[in-house]
Formats: C-alpha cells, structure tokens, sequence
C-alpha cells in the first residue's frame, strides 16, 4: 500500500494498493492519477525516482524534487561529482542559489545546508529526463547531546528552478509523511495489524486514514493518541469529529 500525503494539510489524500507481483514503481502513477497536483510540488523518496514518474508529474503540471541514490546509476553519480568537484572550487564556475537552516529539537541541533544549481545543460544532455531544470544538495550536520556529531549528504533532482529555499522548503515538508508514520504506528498499532487476507489490509487501511484525516482536522488540545479514545468513549466527541462541527 503506498499513500500520497499532503505535508502542509497533513492529510492523506489517496491511497493504492501495491498489485501481487508488482512493486511500488509501478503503483506511484497510478496513484498519482487518482489525484489532482496541478501547482504542487510532489516529493518522493530514491525509490520513485524513475523517468516515467517523473514524466507524470510534468504531464500533471506539478512540480517534482526527487531524491537520488544508486538506483539511477550513472545520474546519481554525475550529480554527486558535480557538487563535489564545484564545492572544492567555492562554486567559482557556477551559479547557485544556497539556503541553511536550524533546528533544534529532541536532545539535538541540526544545521541544513541546501545548494541548488540549474546551470546542467550538460547534464540534461547525457540524461533524458522530462522537465529537469535543476539539481540539488542537502548537507546535514547533527549534534546530538553527549558530543556526538553526525553528517550526511543528500542529493536530488527537481523540476523547478534553482531555489535553495523553496526546494529547501519542499524536501524538510517531506519528512512531515514520518510524523503520520508515527500516528499509524503507535495510534492505530499498524505493525501489530495481523489482517492479511484478500483485499482486508487495503480496506482497513481506508478507514484508517480516514479516521487520522477526521482526527487532524479537529482543531483542539488533544493529541491524536486522546482523540482516539474520546471517539471510543464519547458519543458526542465522535460525531464531532465526524461533522467537522466544533
């Protein structure tokens, strides 16, 4: 079952369900022609970075900024050694957009360092991929409490601009999908879910993302952990939740 999540709504806004004998490459257009995107910018991890995804989501007019790792070969690595080969030089020979950030949460201090850049004309030409504009590098250094320090280097390809800040923007929203992660997991106890016949798993995983969307719109001072329990304990709560009223 894959699901498209909107970061800044923090909902679920369609589901499919992964066919036997098939994987989620082939499932992430079919998806996305359930949904309208048009405007919107769509994330998704290494694994639906493909050409024909991509290619979708132009032919949607929305925007993409797809994460890169080995999967893609020779792209990846051409990425990687661009941004490694420019940094040495203090990108004299090109013209970036740069943007850092800091966050400090959970026992740690992360500092992001976002470079964008869309001067590869060389790029588009050894690899034909719809709508590519620019590519992108995300350096993450954490401190963790106690002196530990770790970093990791990201890299991806987008359909936009360069725009340190907008992409920047869109590649931290899109890790708000680990926060509904979350929710299935110690909400609804997904991994302790043992419905695995037929279509039961897609079904009930329906109704539970229906019941998180009707939980998030409920604007109160109840985490979703209560909201649940006052739905099962509170005849009025739930119809609220199920009206929108209140």
């Amino acid at each position: 079952m894959i699901s498209a999540f909107s970061s800044r709504q923090r909902l679920v806004l369609g589901q499919r369900k992964v066919a036997d004998k098939s994987n989620e490459i082939t499932a992430i257009p079919e998806l996305l022609d359930l949904l309208t995107v048009k405007g919107a910018i769509v994330t998704i991890d290494a694994m639906g970075c493909q050409k024909e995804i991509a290619s979708k989501i132009v032919a949607k007019e929305a925007g993409y900024v797809l994460a890169l790792k080995g999967n893609q070969g020779t792209l990846s690595d051409d990425v990687e050694l661009f941004f490694s080969e420019q940094k040495a030089r203090k990108f004299e020979d090109t013209v970036v957009s740069r943007h850092e950030t800091l966050e400090k949460s959970h026992g740690r201090i992360e500092t992001r360092s976002y470079t964008s850049t869309d001067g590869i004309d060389w790029l588009k030409e050894r690899h034909d991929w719809v709508g590519l504009k620019s590519i992108v590098m995300v350096e993450s250094t954490r401190e963790i409490i106690g002196g530990k320090t770790e970093q990791e280097t990201r890299f991806y390809i987008s359909s936009l601009v360069a725009d340190a800040v907008r992409q920047g923007d869109a590649i931290r929203s899109h890790w708000g999908v680990e926060s509904h992660h979350w929710v299935m997991d110690m909400v609804f106890r997904d991994d302790e879910c043992r419905i695995r016949r037929d279509n039961s798993p897609a079904n009930f995983a329906t109704i539970k993302h229906i019941a998180s969307n009707l939980m998030r719109a409920k604007l109160d001072k109840h985490s979703m952990r209560v909201k649940r329990r006052l739905a099962a304990w509170d005849d009025a709560y739930l119809e609220s939740l199920v009206t929108g009223a209140g």
